[in-house]
């Protein structure tokens, strides 16, 4: 069983909704910090993915500081220390790119993104 919830969607790249599940359930308090991570045959095995996509999915979450990978234990939730804001801000740049484009592609308008972007915020435990 995965320690993080995920219901694959045609259309977009598996690992890309994988690496956002993950990061999402490390954000959400789901996975903590020393929380063992599937190993990739058990990723592959248990979303019925290709093992390599779930060699690149651990590959790019251990890139990205979100495990830790030793020998004899496998792959951890690291341990990460916040960074400055400004940093913190800007790892959110792509993805505030891409939400602007989808919001302006649907014909949404500023209030509605502010709007949807408040209620998950609050959905997610948010003050």
């Amino acid at each position: 069983m995965l320690p993080f919830t995920i219901e694959l969607k045609p259309g977009l790249p598996v690992a890309e909704q994988i690496l956002f599940a993950v990061r999402k359930a490390v954000v959400a308090g789901q996975l903590r910090a020393g929380d063992k991570f599937p190993s990739v045959r058990a990723l592959s095995q248990e979303l019925k993915i290709n093992p390599n996509t779930a060699h690149k999915v651990v590959a790019t979450l251990v890139a990205e500081g979100v495990l830790v990978t030793t020998p004899a234990v496998g792959s951890v939730v690291a341990q990460r220390e916040p960074g400055g804001r400004k940093e913190r801000a800007e790892l959110l740049g792509a993805e505030v790119e891409w939400l602007v484009v989808e919001a302006k592609r649907l014909g949404l308008g500023l209030e509605d993104v502010t709007a949807a972007v408040a209620a998950h915020w609050k959905r997610l435990g948010g003050p």
